[in-house]
């Protein structure tokens, strides 16, 4: 029968279903959980369907699971549902506006019918549709091991209960407070998100802008100075930078033209900005007032001054200026910044197109650099120096760049400034920045905050930094973070050099908000108005798997925090502790810790490292995490995988087509979990034809003999040896989750051992049947994890029992047989030299005629095993021989080939290689080579009495390569 993926996978998933074969309860006994495993990741976000992407993370954990099953232990792999926050609620009320993009993501990219369409227009609605239409149907189509049971929402009561007591405990410790921060701030839902909400900016920071406070006259009722503004000079004009330390360097400023700017009333100043930068201002806890909006023209031309030096600046007309970044009004300090060299170069280029802003030409062309610190390898000007050193000439140019940030990394570590910074004078800049800054602040320096780059919220709308008085997690507390380190320091980290990324995150977080004005959610208890935020409410859910089924027979108002301290903390926890909570505790410390975390590796400085905070604060050591695997990104056809753009694959689509054990293995195959993976349909169909080829050979397998295991011979053993090896490999690879040499080593790698097997045996023999089906059986069962399906149907037909209900192999060291692996290398490596020699002398042999090397020769290599891979030592040692002696330079010659040999091999394959009867094993291949070369072969050893060497070959010959001639 033709391998029929569908078919065989439906019988599968029916049969699981009926006998709920993953559910999964505490094994009977004394409570004795050294068997129990628990592995978990995320849990999806429904606000979409699931994509070829979400597939591949959810069965990496689903193949070691199932491993581990086959290692005896009892496994708990659960799944549930996160709906906290607004991205939902956003989704819906973009379909509930007819927007075209919201409608081609689901009618397009996840085929959601036209007549289920109003199902969505409620929050729940909208997930319930996705979670069962899509993430249920494609996990259990894709065969995922999941007790269901223990499914949730994180808009359930009961969880939200569970919720409420955890923040509760957290409040009563001090580890979460009230206080104004700096927070990501969605423009659109007019409240704080966190880095799990945005579409763009991930990895932006919050960075500390020095405004620099220039002074000058305030535009009046839209117009510049040079029509009717007002004199006093009273109006600040905040320039941002993060090189305070180059004000004295400033010879004009820059704004954009055609921007929006205002004179507006900030914290009782009147300060000139971008309309973008009031809006921040505002955000940032500062009362502002708009008293008028212009153009950003019409303050090119007026001057302001530096508060610094007392210097005229003059404000010039520039399009590289982004209005939206920072304040809008740029200083420029062109013998610092290449990037300033460069405009200004340009701008003085072109000074006569300044005439229709009212501005002499002669000024803009008189204006020069002013050096204000001095460093090694560059000029007076090192701007100019570093513009010049890479011939750039223009602003366009992609090195200049590089040469910027080359130049201020150099001025920062190795700047000295100039005499006119006084106290400053001499120091380097590394050493002087911040208290240069702190000297000034107050009426030359202010401060604002802004991101290291654009940041979008999925909602769509900008996020800018705002300050928020609202609530906050401490996670720069040091007792909690001192825990945190530890519970890092005992983590089983793969890859280990994730350890370092969990540390660095602890470094450098600081408080974290913890809440958000509305969504999906749990409400904050002490303040019904808030809801507490996607990543803030996602730290101990693990521990909710634990009693998800049970906690249902309780009433929700039994559920308050003296019932969640007593399922944890046990009976002593509370006065009087609810015999409920005590059983439930039960199954909670039966299941606990978690074993295995598998994650995306971007949620490594938010949610991960918060699941260890959080587990350290709430439970004792021996129910920290164990392990934590990342997991990398996924690429289709090369490119990033979009839903919005509709550039996915769904996997009930892939599984359609290829079956789910081919989307399986490809998945599991394609990469390290941890490595990024690209998944291409070539290669997908690649290895549906491969599995295809596997199931049809195990079918003629089992239907055939079973053959004799007392029929076996050496090339039989020798197979039988490289499958120990295997299992050994495989084993270890998947104690580390290393799935892709796992399934390198079970399908890939045991391959070329059969293909050779198959060329070299009789497989017709009884001791080659028995063979190739013992083969199959453990291959069967080392597959079991990652092609589930085929491997139970094969299995079950060949033993009676499902390969998953198979123990997982052990090696047999009995069937281990290094010598007999070997030889056979010897083998393999004489049909290479065999082919070699018939392609160099273009001759299709009749007679091979094969010469192993005399017993003397072997008598040198002997002496490398004695004294080692040294060709002095080896001579001493041999010269002692008489008759070794008398050969001379013969000796020297294969000394040397000895101690090149030798260094490929360790010291008991040495030692294997040297005990090995070289002419008996071609002897015993000669059978297989006549095959080969369709020849006569004839085995000789080098100094037989009877030898026939008519091209005199047979001297030539050394240990472990012997001569060949071909007739």
């Amino acid at each position: 029968m033709d391998y029929d993926p569908q078919a065989i996978e439906e019988r599968w998933r029916q049969r699981w279903r009926e006998e709920g074969r993953y559910e999964a309860d505490p094994a009977d006994g004394e409570g004795d959980n050294d068997d129990a495993t628990f592995v978990t990741v995320p849990y999806p976000y429904p606000s979409g369907g699931m994509h070829i992407g979400h597939a591949r993370t959810y069965t990496v954990p689903d193949a070691y699971a199932r491993y581990r099953r086959q290692q005896g232990d009892n496994v708990l792999f659960p799944m549930a549902w996160h709906v906290t926050g607004t991205p939902i609620i956003g989704a819906v009320e973009r379909l509930k506006k007819g927007e075209e993009e919201q409608l081609s993501v689901l009618q397009d990219t996840y085929n959601v019918p036209e007549e289920d369409l109003s199902d969505l227009e409620t929050p729940m609605g909208f997930a319930e549709y996705f979670i069962e239409e899509h993430y249920k149907k494609g996990m259990k189509s894709l065969g995922l091991s999941v007790d269901w049971r223990r499914e949730f929402t994180t808009n359930d009561e009961r969880y939200s209960k569970f919720i409420e007591w955890q923040y509760q405990t957290l409040k009563e410790k001090g580890l979460v407070e009230k206080g104004l921060h700096p927070v990501n701030y969605c423009t659109d839902e007019e409240q704080p998100v966190t880095t799990h909400d945005l579409l763009e900016g991930e990895d932006a920071e919050f960075q500390e802008y020095t405004l620099v406070r220039f002074r000058g006259d305030s535009p009046e009722n839209g117009d510049a100075d040079r029509g009717g503004a007002s004199d006093d000079g009273d109006a600040v004009f905040p320039m941002a930078t993060l090189r305070p330390e180059t004000v004295r360097g400033v010879t004009n400023a820059y704004v954009d033209p055609e921007a929006t700017y205002v004179r507006a009333t900030v914290d009782g100043e009147t300060w000139v900005v971008s309309a973008e930068a009031a809006e921040k201002f505002e955000l940032q806890d500062r009362e502002v007032e708009i008293e008028s909006e212009f153009a950003g023209s019409e303050i090119v031309g007026t001057s302001v001054e530096n508060p610094i030096t007392g210097e005229a600046v003059q404000i010039l007309p520039a399009g590289f200026v982004d209005a939206d970044n920072a304040t809008g009004v740029v200083m420029s300090v062109p013998a610092h910044s290449p990037d300033d060299y460069v405009a200004l170069q340009e701008l003085q280029a072109r000074a006569a197109d300044l005439r229709e802003y009212g501005i002499d030409p002669e000024t803009v062309r008189d204006i020069e650099p002013i050096p204000i610190l001095s460093i090694e390898g560059y000029g007076e000007i090192p701007a100019e120096s570093a513009v010049e050193e890479r011939g750039i000439t223009a602003s366009d140019d992609p090195e200049l760049e590089e040469a910027t940030n080359d130049l201020y990394n150099a001025e920062f570590h190795s700047g000295v400034l100039n005499d006119e910074y006084g106290e400053f004078a001499g120091e380097v800049v590394e050493d002087v920045r911040d208290r240069f800054r702190e000297h000034h602040a107050g009426d030359a320096f202010d401060t604002m905050q802004e991101f290291s780059e654009e940041v979008v919220c999925r909602c769509g709308g900008d996020v800018e930094v705002a300050y928020q008085d609202t609530w906050f997690l401490r996670y720069n507390d040091e007792e909690w973070r001192e825990k945190t380190r530890r519970a890092i320091a005992q983590l089983d980290a793969i890859p280990e050099n994730t350890r370092g990324e969990y540390e660095h995150t602890v470094g450098w977080l600081e408080e974290w908000p913890c809440i958000r004005n509305y969504g999906l959610g749990t409400r904050l208890p002490w303040d019904q108005d808030f809801v507490i935020e996607p990543l803030s409410d996602s730290t101990l859910y693990m521990s909710y798997y634990t009693v998800a089924p049970h906690i249902q027979d309780v009433p929700v108002e039994d559920l308050d925090p003296e019932f969640f301290d007593a399922m944890f903390y046990g009976e002593d926890a509370v006065d009087d502790p609810d015999e409920q909570a005590l059983e439930l505790g039960e199954e909670w410390d039966y299941w606990y810790p978690v074993d295995y975390r598998f994650s995306g590796n971007d949620l490594i400085t938010n949610h991960l490292t918060f699941y260890l905070y959080h587990h350290a604060e709430f439970f004792p050591e021996p129910k920290w995490p164990e392990g934590i695997v990342v997991m990398g990104m996924g690429l289709l056809e090369g490119q990033k995988m979009s839903s919005s753009k509709g550039h996915v694959v769904l996997p009930g689509e892939a599984i359609s087509e290829f079956g789910a054990d081919t989307v399986r293995f490809f998945l599991l195959n394609a990469s390290e979990p941890w490595q990024d993976y690209d998944w291409r349909e070539d290669a997908v169909e690649s290895t549906h034809d491969q599995l295809r080829r596997f199931y049809n050979r195990g079918q003629e397998l089992i239907e055939g003999p079973e053959g004799d295991r007392d029929a076996v011979t050496d090339v039989d053993r020798w197979l039988l040896s490289k499958l120990q090896a295997t299992i050994e490999t495989t084993t270890e690879a998947m104690e580390r989750s290393e799935t892709r040499t796992a399934t390198q080593a079970a399908f890939y790698g045991f391959d070329e051992h059969l293909k050779w097997y198959r060329r070299r045996a009789d497989l017709d023999r009884p001791g080659a049947r028995w063979t190739l089906r013992h083969v199959l059986e453990t291959r069967l069962r080392l597959l079991a994890p990652f092609t589930p399906f085929m491997a139970n149907e094969l299995h079950e037909e060949l033993t009676g029992t499902p390969a998953e209900d198979a123990p997982w192999p052990a090696v047999d060291d009995d069937l281990r047989a290094p010598d007999l692996e070997l030889q056979e290398t010897r083998v393999q490596a004489l049909v290479d030299d065999i082919n070699e020699v018939a392609d160099v002398t273009d001759t299709d042999p009749d007679t091979i005629r094969i010469y192993a090397a005399a017993d003397w020769k072997r008598q040198v290599f002997d002496a490398v095993r004695e004294v080692g891979a040294d060709v002095g030592a080896v001579m001493s040692e041999v010269m002692s021989d008489p008759d070794l002696r008398e050969r001379g330079n013969e000796v020297n010659d294969v000394a040397q080939d000895a101690v090149e040999f030798a260094r490929d091999y360790d010291e008991d394959e040495l030692a294997d290689l040297l005990d090995m009867d070289e002419e008996a094993a071609y002897e015993n291949a000669a059978a297989f080579l006549e095959r080969e070369f369709d020849a006569t072969v004839e085995v000789y050893a080098e100094d037989d009495a009877d030898v026939v060497d008519p091209a005199d070959r047979a001297d030539s010959a050394i240990p472990f390569r012997p001569a060949i001639h071909l007739e």
